[in-house]
């Protein structure tokens, strides 16, 4: 089918309420295929059937969200109150972040003056000067004569207007499109206030109400700007070699693949790369989590926003700079965050239905007051404006996305990708985690585990120099394995001629006039060189996970060597954390089964498989799930494609610089440390508990104040101290996860 998209900037949409909004207003759109919020950047993606777009625009400007291209000139923001949040740095640098108060202040007229000038002044000053204002409107109605009565209600307005214009001429447009939201139960509350005679209550209310907003706006930002910081580690020029041998500043955008830049010590670099020349350590902290520096020569990548360390580098650029790997961190997060967790959609539906039943609850006191209760007709609409200023669903509405952000933040900073709130929240279900073994629970680099000279009848001292010899004219594992252990224990290669390469098999050539393999034991199967001793020897390096080879000639076998895929230094602490979570863990490998089973008892694995082919282990998922509970796959998110699509969620291991374990996984764990697995795990309670935490705090004290409404006890001003205070508890409380826990 084809599909139209395009992003549009919509400078009065900040808030999860808003997202909310948008969707009902676009869900009878025909044609609408899907919807990407970027909260934090103001973005919204529409992807849409041909010839839909014109009509969903006119369809978010009907519902008062004015969408602008990006590129284009973004109109000013309807809300010129403190409720516009700021906007995080988006990726590739588009647009750096900037406070609400820029907004206000930018959306002011030119040669603007006087009231006008003050309407739209910074947030900060303008929220003052409407509470001194509302002060005031109090001390007139408590102290001044009667006559003083019209002064204190010029002040009211003029510090309703001040607080809140913006607020109220939203309220009234909900309202006339039947939406019940916090500006539209705000412009009720202070109409009704004035039209009873407490005006300096109305006055109070909304001054208290933007520089509440005004709090918890600056305190989402924390959370929305906590990956977006990571960008700013990147620097915006890079020292260049031009043509001449010389080096300049150039702005890292405009630097081009293939370019040599240099990085000086102590300094951040600002594109990836690869090391043409130099040495040094290097900080990789904000891409893999890595606590420790890496040691960094020529060959080896290196990654924009980590941290040089010592010598100077010069690197080839090779990505430019929206696609450098930090960049691709912050989109992914970014993503994860337009991804709606399953608290956050039972919050929305719950809050859709709260609002309205809470505003008929309003109606009801106000109308049935007094005649049930015998209350006077102001005294029962004051009760009724007073719920409805509780009745703001705010505090729940925004608890789950400032504690999901957080919690992803926190994750990416420790170089863990969650791709949306959907998996963090389901991780903590888990009951079984299925591992790779090569490259997963070992280091996926064979080393040269035992040696051992057979050879009885010809010179033994020819087996080690030979071995040496030909494993090193051949580019496979095994024997890049064998020579560098031989190596490493100083035996000299002898000199080789008639070298032949067969793959499968292995490699031969004349060493001292003798034609010798170096094979596999598959090679000899079957020969006359296969005996019961050998066959014994053999099975007691397989038992222990080594692969062999043989060193033979045409009468007999001269060495053997085994090489095995040494186990990562902190995968048995992984698993043992992972079984104290009460997390069943399973090995499956496609390597033979003694070695899948040697491995998985030197790291302490429940259960293990080998020989599995990609097929397999697409089974022993489903098994896993059926007789376990919901299953995790940690693989290299490439070989284990299948089992990490079919797995509860799919966790790409070591994955930094692999642009297809990136995209394959549901997580992606940047370096190899698979401690970070059972501490996804962890997180993924204390966000449950968070959330749930926050929903039973908003909940309780509004139904505190609801009481205290209805037996007269709360005012006005003391309502918007319950709503938006809680609102703040929450904000806080997710904010915790920021801080996060070890592990």
């Amino acid at each position: 089918m084809t599909t139209e998209s395009i992003t549009w900037r919509i400078p009065n949409m900040d808030c999860a309420a808003e997202e909310s909004e948008i969707r009902r207003a676009l869900q009878d759109v025909a044609g609408v295929q899907r919807l990407a919020f970027r909260l934090g950047a103001r973005e919204l993606r529409v992807d849409a059937a041909p010839g839909t777009l014109p009509a969903v625009a006119s369809r978010l400007r009907a519902a008062g969200f004015a969408p602008a291209e990006l590129g284009a000139a973004a109109p000013a923001p309807a809300c010129a109150s403190a409720a516009c949040g700021p906007v995080p740095l988006s990726v590739g640098g588009a647009h750096h972040g900037h406070s609400h108060d820029d907004h206000d202040h930018a959306a002011a007229p030119a040669g603007t003056g006087g009231w006008r000038a003050l309407l739209y002044a910074p947030g900060l000053p303008r929220i003052g000067a409407a509470l001194v204002l509302a002060l005031a409107a109090e001390a007139v109605h408590a102290l001044a004569p009667a006559g003083w009565a019209a002064a204190g209600m010029a002040l009211a307005v003029a510090a309703v207007l001040l607080a809140g214009l913006s607020t109220y001429l939203k309220g009234v447009n909900a309202l006339r499109r039947g939406r019940l939201n916090i500006s539209a139960l705000m412009a009720v509350a202070v109409t009704g206030a004035l039209l009873i005679g407490q005006w300096p209550e109305a006055a109070m209310v909304m001054a208290l109400y933007a520089l509440a907003e005004h709090l918890e706006a600056r305190a989402v930002d924390r959370a929305r700007g906590a990956i977006g910081g990571l960008l700013q580690m990147a620097p915006d020029t890079v020292e260049l070699r031009g043509a001449d041998g010389g080096w300049s500043a150039v702005p890292a955008a405009q630097v081009p693949v293939g370019a040599v830049m240099r990085v000086k010590p102590g300094a951040r670099l600002a594109l990836d790369g690869v090391v043409t020349a130099g040495q040094s350590a290097i900080d990789q902290a904000p891409v893999t989590g890595e606590s420790l520096p890496v040691d960094k020569a020529p060959g080896d990548a290196v990654y924009a926003g980590t941290l040089n360390q010592s010598g100077v580098l010069e690197v080839r650029v090779t990505a430019a700079a929206q696609d450098t790997q930090l960049a691709r961190i912050i989109h992914a997060v970014e993503q994860a965050q337009s991804e709606r967790a399953p608290t956050q959609a039972f919050i929305d539906r719950f809050a859709a239905v709260y609002t309205p039943a809470v505003f008929v609850l309003a109606l009801a006191v106000a109308l049935l007051g007094p005649w049930l209760a015998g209350w006077t007709w102001a005294a029962a609409i004051y009760k009724a404006l007073v719920l409805l200023v509780i009745a703001c669903p705010c505090a729940l509405v925004i608890a789950t996305p400032v504690t999901v952000v957080s919690a992803l933040a926190h994750a990416a900073r420790r170089g863990v990708l969650i791709k949306g709130g959907v998996y963090l929240e389901n991780a903590r279900r888990l009951k079984a985690v299925a591992l790779d073994k090569t490259g997963t629970l070992t280091e996926g680099k064979p080393v040269l585990a035992a040696h051992e000279v057979l050879s009885k009848t010809e010179l033994p001292a020819l087996a080690l120099p030979a071995a040496a010899a030909l494993s090193a004219q051949s580019d496979h594992p095994v024997s890049r394995a064998i020579a560098q252990g031989l190596t490493a224990e100083g035996v000299a290669a002898a000199q080789v001629t008639q070298f032949i390469d067969r793959p499968g098999s292995g490699v031969e050539g004349v060493v001292d006039g003798q034609r010798l393999r170096l094979v596999s034991v598959r090679a000899l199967e079957g020969s006359a060189l296969a005996s019961a001793a050998l066959t014994a020897r053999l099975a007691a390096h397989q038992a222990q996970g080594r692969s062999v080879s043989l060193l033979a000639s045409d009468t007999e076998v001269l060495a053997l060597f085994a090489v095995a895929d040494t186990l990562k230094g902190h995968a048995p602490e992984a698993v043992r954390a992972l079984h104290a979570l009460g997390v069943t863990t399973v090995m499956l490998s496609g390597d033979h089964a003694a070695a899948a089973h040697a491995v998985a008892g030197a790291a302490g694995v429940a259960e293990a498989h080998g020989q599995l082919l990609p097929a397999d282990k697409l089974a022993r998922i489903a098994e896993l799930q059926a007789r376990i509970g919901p299953t995790a796959m940690a693989g290299d998110g490439i070989n284990d494609a299948p089992a990490l699509a079919a797995a509860d969620i799919g966790i790409a291991m070591g994955a930094a610089g692999t642009d297809t374990a990136m995209e394959a996984a549901d997580v992606v764990v940047m370096n190899d440390d698979l401690r970070r697995l059972p501490g996804l795990i962890r997180l993924s309670r204390r966000t449950h508990g968070v959330l749930w935490q926050n929903i039973a705090l908003a909940l309780g004290i509004k139904a505190g104040f609801l009481v205290l409404a209805l037996a007269g006890s709360a005012t006005m001003w003391m309502a918007v101290f319950a709503d938006m205070g809680a609102s703040l508890i929450v904000v806080a409380n997710g904010l915790r996860l920021l801080r996060g826990s070890r592990g």
